[in-house]
Parts: structure tokens; sequence; C-alpha cells
């Protein structure tokens, strides 16, 4: 039998209670809410303490947690206290970067769907907007909030019923049941690490702590892009700056063999390369890359 190391929670620092239950109690599917304060500006941020506990009534719970750090309360809490509504928006793959950049901690009043180039919809029955690129959204009334303390880490359920459920029509099989194929869902777990429900394990390294830059920042060529998906535009968007036109001219010096192999490709084929080195994780060359054509102006 494998040796066990006892854990006793009040003997520990909160982060490496923190960091335990969520190394060992996953995958734990990601609520992503939106909310609005009392001066109807948006804002959208995920929470991977959630799960449904009802279908009659149908009641969604979340908890956004007191921040271990320095024990202040997240925007999306206060939202739902002020104006007792919120959208759970189901992520897929497809947003899982986006969704990433939107966990970065903006100030008051940033519109994270802004920042994660993400849609915003308009609800049916409540005022908070949906994820358009969500497969699944659910409006819901804020029915009770319970805190369960007053320190850094303490959790605040928010118990939710469910009023509209919208359904990608595309995800439904002939008897209207989702298909768990299509809908490919993404589930947090400890440190930097996800897991796709069809495939298994990656890693997203988690946004700066100096703030990404956002989608809405970068160049109109790179965000219209024909190519780049809503990852790849995620991963650079979550940069803590543009580069400068002399890093970009240092680019094009140290890298002859990049700069003759796309020196006759047309944007789009331009796009595809930068694509490539976001597979591999190498985002800032992937956007030095992109932005060669903006030292021309």
């Amino acid at each position: 039998m494998d040796t066990t190391i006892a854990i006793d929670p009040n003997k520990e620092p909160t982060k490496k209670v923190h960091q335990t239950l969520l190394g060992a109690i996953g995958p734990r599917p990601i609520a992503f809410a939106s909310t609005i304060d009392e001066q109807d500006r948006p804002n959208l941020s995920p929470y991977s303490f959630f799960n449904v506990f009802s279908a009659n009534p149908p009641i969604l719970i979340f908890s956004p947690a007191r921040r271990v750090r320095d024990n202040t309360t997240k925007h999306t809490l206060e939202n739902c206290k002020k104006v007792k509504e919120v959208v759970v928006n189901i992520v897929n793959y497809d947003i899982v970067q986006q969704m990433s950049l939107s966990s970065t901690e903006y100030e008051e009043g940033v519109n994270e769907f802004e920042k994660s180039g993400l849609t915003m919809i308009p609800s049916e029955k409540i005022k908070p907007f949906r994820v358009g690129e969500s497969p699944v959204q659910f409006e819901c009334l804020v029915k009770e909030i319970i805190a369960l303390g007053n320190e850094g880490g303490a959790g605040n359920l928010i118990i939710c019923e469910v009023v509209m459920m919208h359904v990608n029509a595309s995800l439904l099989s002939p008897t209207g049941e989702i298909n768990q194929q299509k809908i490919d869902q993404v589930a947090r777990m400890g440190g930097n690490w996800y897991t796709r429900a069809k495939e298994g394990m990656f890693e997203v390294p988690k946004p700066l702590t100096t703030k990404g830059i956002g989608i809405d920042q970068l160049p109109e060529n790179i965000k219209n892009s024909e190519v780049l998906t809503g990852n790849d535009l995620g991963m650079l968007g979550n940069v803590a700056s543009l580069p400068s036109k002399e890093e970009i001219l240092n680019f094009v010096d140290k890298n002859p063999d990049v700069i003759h192999k796309t020196s006759r490709l047309n944007t789009s084929e331009i796009h595809k390369f930068a694509q490539s080195f976001l597979i591999c994780n190498e985002v800032e060359k992937a956007l030095l890359l992109l932005m060669i054509n903006q030292t021309e102006k």
C-alpha cells in the first residue's frame, strides 16, 4: 500500500488547501457566468465550483470564492447581489482560450465580452447577455446567495433557478437529446490543466497577472482574420502588450528563414503559418510574424 500524507486544513495555509482541493477534485464543469452591474455594464467570468442540483425546479449552483491572496470578492458576486440575474454559459473546446482570457482580473466596468472577443446576445427573460459562441446558455434568476465564510478562500454559493435554456440546434439528435460528442465540453482540473471530454487532458497557461491586452486591442487585420480561430485570438489577446516596431524589426533580422518562407505568401497563408506557432504555444513569435506589416505604417 502506498504511503499517504495527512493534511489538516486547519493547520495549513489556505493556498495549500486550495491547491490540494483543485488538484484532487476534478474534472469540474465550468460556469461561464454573465452578469450586469447596477449601471447595466456587462461582466463575464468563469467558475469551476459549479454543477446542476435539481431538474424540478431546474437549479444550478456556482461559487465565486473570496480571493485567497487579499480576501476581496469577485465582480460576479457583487453583481449577483445587486442584480439578481445571471446567464450560465457552457464552455466547449472552441472557446476555451477566450474563456481563460476573460478570467483576467480587469478593472470594474471593463467588458470581458470585448476583451475576449465573444459575442453578446440579448437574453429573453433577464438582463445579462448570453455568450453567442457558447453551445448551451441558461438564463437564471438568483434565488439565494449563501456565504460560507468571511476569510480568503471562502466560497459564496449562488443558487440559480433556470428560467430559459438555449441549445445550439446542431447539437441535437433526432430525438432531441444533446449529442455528447458534438457539444465537446471542457472541464477544469488543477494548475493549468483542463480536460476535453472526448479527448483528454490539455494545458492552458493562466492569464498574465499583468493583464492581457484583450482581443479588442489586436490590429484589425488580425482580429478579423478568416483563418485564426477564437482560441487563436484568445492566446494572442493574453499578451501583456503589442510588440514595438523595434521588436518586430529585430524579429525580422533574427529569423531570415521564417521571413523567406512567408515573403511570397498571401495574408491567409501567413495567418496559417502563424497558427502553426500557436499550436506549439509560441505566442510571441506568432504575434511578431502577424505584425510584420505593421512596421510599414
